[in-house]
């Protein structure tokens, strides 16, 4: 058995969710759980209305959703025959859900509102893309992932419950996929003990195929995206960039790391857990390899290259010319941990600090404060940080020539040199 992902992208047309179905029929022989994303933008058109609602303003809120759901009632009516009065009443329990919480006011926190509002998203893409599966007679279940896995109650990055969801998952998911060719079912979603929908984060649907496959011991996990595979850099700003074939769980942790848009932390360890190979593979040309992602060792792999931009240096001096030491480096940690800033680069020295930072400037300001009690602080801005991993010599230098550079830090694996932005 193999757990699919499709991301929004895959699904943000007529012609991609047709796709989508041609991709699977591929696979007849095989028993797939297939985890789908809301439509194309629709995740982002939710928080709107969510935003709306959460001001009072719910006549907008309301216009808003409107708009959400005729653009996939237009969807299904234009993609389905056989199938569309199903998915019809199917799309309007969920249009349903959502409207009896609009014409309420608020009385929670927003992270509860925008969970119960964007979730939707996914039920809705899952039950038309379910319908079109039925329409062309592969055998699907469509499954509420929100009945399977348990979560905490902490809005917008919710924990799983591992131990609940497992039984859930064993005692009933399981008889599902023996039924069926395809079970299919949503990503980034679940619910608390008490039926209260939530989100699981950042990456939430890469996670909910890696969480499945971990619990039905799947023999992989395949995440279809519109890139040829894993890249070296992002080939928007670096054209040379080249598709890695093969990447073991830790690099790709790495990668993450250091800013590398690719499979989140968290998506890999309950596959690294039990040993299940991930592959990114392209849905506009399944022919291609793509990467496959495993726990094997790997040597020669190419320089790997991460720019982040708008970047802000910290220099924190102690007041009175005392060596830095535990106390104070203890101290900063905390003070990065209560502001929820993550620390790029630290570079330490006799009476100094150093720290890189993304620039969110409301949290930078309350850690410069905090930070005034104990150290001098100054802060520089518009700079760049550009990582290589497995670097070499001549990529170094041809991508650090011209630069004013700032701080520099380096290990046998991995540079990372912070400059200047060009403006």
């Amino acid at each position: 058995m193999k757990v699919f992902k499709f991301g929004g992208a895959s699904v943000n047309s007529l012609e991609r969710i047709k796709n989508v179905i041609n991709i699977i029929s591929t696979y007849s022989q095989e028993k797939l759980v297939v985890v789908v994303s809301a439509i194309g933008k629709t995740t982002n058109a939710l928080e709107k209305v969510a935003e709306a609602f959460y001001q009072g303003d719910q006549e907008n809120a309301l216009l808003l959703f409107e708009n959400i759901k005729r653009s996939h009632l237009d969807t299904a009516k234009f993609l389905l025959v056989t199938e569309y009065n199903a998915a019809y009443d199917k799309l309007v329990n969920f249009f349903t859900e959502v409207e009896w919480l609009l014409h309420d006011k608020p009385v929670r926190e927003y992270d509860y509102y925008y969970d119960q509002i964007v979730c939707v998203g996914e039920l809705l893409s899952t039950a038309i893309v379910d319908a079109y599966l039925r329409e062309n007679n592969i055998k699907s279940h469509w499954v509420d992932i929100r009945d399977y896995f348990r979560t905490d109650n902490n809005f917008r990055d919710a924990g799983i419950d591992w131990e609940i969801t497992s039984l859930r998952i064993s005692g009933a998911y399981l008889p599902l996929i023996g039924e069926n060719q395809v079970v299919l079912t949503q990503g980034f979603i679940g619910a608390t003990s008490e039926n209260e929908s939530t989100t699981l984060g950042r990456e939430g649907s890469d996670y909910t195929a890696a969480i499945l496959a971990n619990l039905l011991n799947a023999e992989s996990v395949t995440i279809w995206k519109d890139v040829e595979g894993v890249m070296n850099a992002d080939p928007k700003a670096f054209p040379d960039a080249e598709i890695i074939t093969e990447l073991n769980y830790e690099e790709v942790i790495e990668m993450a790391f250091y800013g590398a848009q690719v499979i989140h932390p968290k998506t890999i360890k309950p596959l690294q857990n039990k040993g299940i190979p991930l592959y990114v593979k392209c849905f506009l040309d399944p022919s291609l390899p793509g990467t496959v992602i495993h726990n094997h060792q790997l040597k020669n792999l190419p320089p790997i290259i991460v720019v982040k931009k708008d970047q802000v240096l910290m220099h924190l001096r102690t007041l009175d010319f005392s060596f830095v030491g535990e106390k104070p480096i203890a101290a900063l940690y905390e003070m990065l941990a209560a502001a929820r800033l993550k620390a790029n680069v630290v570079q330490s020295g006799a009476v100094s600090i150093s720290i890189v930072m993304d620039n969110l400037q409301e949290k930078v300001q309350q850690l410069a404060i905090h930070a005034a009690e104990q150290f001098e602080v100054m802060v520089e801005t518009d700079l760049e940080l550009l990582t290589i991993r497995h670097f070499t010599e001549s990529a170094l230098q041809e991508l650090t020539n011209h630069k004013k550079i700032i701080l520099m830090q380096r290990t046998p694996e991995t540079v990372q040199v912070l400059f200047s932005s060009i403006k």
